[in-house]
């Protein structure tokens, strides 16, 4: 199932809030009744299609987005870094979330904004030290993410909180996948129809259930909660009021446009 959430267009009758839809192969939505990762999958009879909607941001994180680093091999050398011996991790605060087609906003205290290609994990349920065998238990389904860095305030801070964490920072969609089942699929990063950023999902250092595993031994994930989980090498510049494209082999295509400097 590809699960939407869109803020419905004029002409479709269905109001002004923002709604889930579980998308159709022919484009079509079919509405659901309130947020599918705590009540459910339960279609409604209302229907649009997709043409007449702007998709948001598929899941709301009511507490966190949890970033791996350096889990790809290539990237933690282009970082002057050894590949790390267990997964690093940060957060990114919910505010940091936008959606597909949102504008990735250039703060005034930075000079460089980095694109940073990411398969996300949505959790469906409440969980605290998950084994291995059990992660597919409490994952809702996978999105795409974009973990927009502040390079020259990375590099400043020594830490990496602020240069992640300004609005508008973690672009996600354009919809969940509750059937996508990662592997060999190809991840890549285009900035302005030039791509920056190709490599495949299996050259993850560390894979899901080992960073489910990992993660939930050290917090609690609640339902909603995302898991970003690393870049490949290729990360670089966005240009102001350029056009960037995350894309996934079988996810589809997350693309934001970059507003001028602040």
């Amino acid at each position: 199932m590809r699960i939407i959430r869109f803020s419905p267009g004029p002409d479709t009758g269905l109001g002004t809030d923002p709604l889930f839809g579980l998308l159709e192969d022919d484009n079509t939505i079919s509405v659901i009744s309130g947020d599918p990762i705590y009540h459910g999958v339960t279609k409604t009879a209302a229907t649009t299609e997709l043409s007449k909607v702007r998709l948001l941001a598929p899941v709301i994180p009511r507490s966190k987005v949890v970033c791996i680093g350096k889990n790809y091999a290539d990237h933690a050398a282009e970082m002057g870094g050894v590949v790390p011996d267990e997964p690093i991790i940060f957060i990114k605060p919910n505010t940091s979330v936008i959606g597909p087609n949102d504008t990735i906003v250039w703060p005034s205290t930075s000079n460089q904004v980095d694109h940073e290609a990411e398969l996300a994990i949505v959790i469906g349920r409440i969980c605290k030290d998950v084994p291995k065998e059990r992660v597919n238990d409490v994952i809702f389904g996978y999105t795409i993410a974009n973990d927009v860095t502040a390079r020259d305030l990375q590099k400043k801070d020594g830490q990496w909180t602020r240069a992640k964490g300004f609005d508008t920072f973690c672009p996600l969609g354009p919809w969940i996948d509750t059937d996508f089942i990662p592997g060999t699929q190809r991840i890549t990063a285009t900035v302005n129809g030039v791509i920056k950023q190709d490599d495949k999902l299996s050259q993850m250092i560390f894979d899901v259930p080992t960073i489910v595993e990992f993660v939930s031994k050290v917090m609690t994930l609640l339902p909603g909660d995302v898991i970003i989980t690393g870049t490949p090498a290729g990360i670089g510049p966005m240009p102001e009021k350029s056009t960037i494209t995350i894309a996934i082999d079988g996810l589809g295509e997350l693309t934001n446009k970059v507003s001028a400097r602040g």
